[in-house]
């Protein structure tokens, strides 16, 4: 009896140290190489489950690392102000920072990279490595979607200003960055997110927001012409309309001239990258083994 029960109590510590030791390897393995944790932001009306395919790429790729998606303001609740999912997004982030000697990557995706540009610009302490913006409104969003006729089906691109543009309608996620090139003046003086985090109206933060997310070692703009939600699709690389609605690249931007944020100080640093990838629509840019590896892969080492 006591033989039989030490070799059953044998065979179940061998099992268990064969499900054990790849975990191990994998672990010793990431460490050796020097893997950063990730962290990745959703963006409007997706949630942390829609993240398992990136979650997979990174794994297979980077064995070992510690990859966090953030389970916040998912679904109906990312329609909450912009600065209100900073301020949370901010507070889930910083313990993972704080536990990270080497420092970590953010892949932030649609609306989250706007959120992660604020996180970026009030955190003085960040230690993020490649900031990696996928499919983001960086410039803004001006476009008759699917997302603008279901949120607001009373309105167009038109004259959704009228909501946007006034206190309540800047208590809607997507109005903090809704950019009319037919009416700049509206936008920089009711915006209460993207003007100022792009610096486009008198901020008395912009120095030191701008201080602040210049402490990014990359900036990877990801986006594509087939995107279909993204409008113009420029914008997730800083790309916007001027007032004829003609797309205006990042490099003849006033705020990539002024460098009022950082943006011509990156690309001076020789850190600032692009990937543009056609025949993706929206919804699938985290999802795309193609797009990782061709446009994510290599900057979370």
């Amino acid at each position: 009896m006591a033989a039989a029960s030490f070799a059953r109590t044998r065979r179940r510590v061998s099992e268990a140290a064969a499900l054990l030791w790849p975990l191990l390897g994998a672990c010793l393995w990431a460490a050796a190489l020097g893997y950063k944790p990730v962290i990745i932001v959703h963006g409007l009306f997706d949630s942390s489950d829609d993240f398992k395919n990136l979650q997979r790429f990174i794994n297979e790729s980077h064995p070992g690392t510690n990859v966090t998606v953030i389970d916040l303001f998912d679904r109906g609740a990312s329609l909450k102000p912009m600065w209100k999912q900073v301020e949370g997004f901010k507070a889930a982030i910083y313990p993972i920072m704080q536990n990270a000697a080497d420092g970590v990557h953010f892949i932030c995706y649609s609306q989250g990279g706007l959120v992660c540009r604020g996180i970026l610009s009030t955190l003085p302490d960040h230690n993020v490595h490649s900031f990696i913006s996928l499919s983001a409104p960086q410039a803004g969003q001006y476009g008759d979607t699917d997302y603008l006729k279901y949120l607001f089906p009373q309105f167009v691109k038109s004259n959704l200003y009228h909501l946007c543009y006034t206190a309540i309608g800047q208590r809607v996620s997507i109005c903090n960055y809704w950019n009319d090139p037919h009416h700049r003046d509206l936008y920089v003086n009711s915006s209460d997110y993207l003007a100022l985090i792009n610096s486009e109206r008198p901020n008395p933060n912009s120095t030191e927001w701008k201080e602040n997310f210049l402490k990014i070692q990359k900036l990877v703009l990801i986006g594509g012409p087939d995107d279909g939600v993204i409008t113009p699709w420029q914008s997730s690389q800083f790309g916007f309309y001027d007032d004829n609605e003609t797309v205006i690249e990042i490099q003849h931007q006033d705020l990539y001239l002024r460098d009022v944020f950082g943006l011509k100080t990156l690309a001076a640093r020789g850190d600032l990258f692009f990937c543009t990838v056609p025949g993706v629509e929206h919804v699938w840019w985290h999802s795309n083994e193609t797009v990782f590896h061709t446009c994510i892969e290599k900057w979370l080492v």
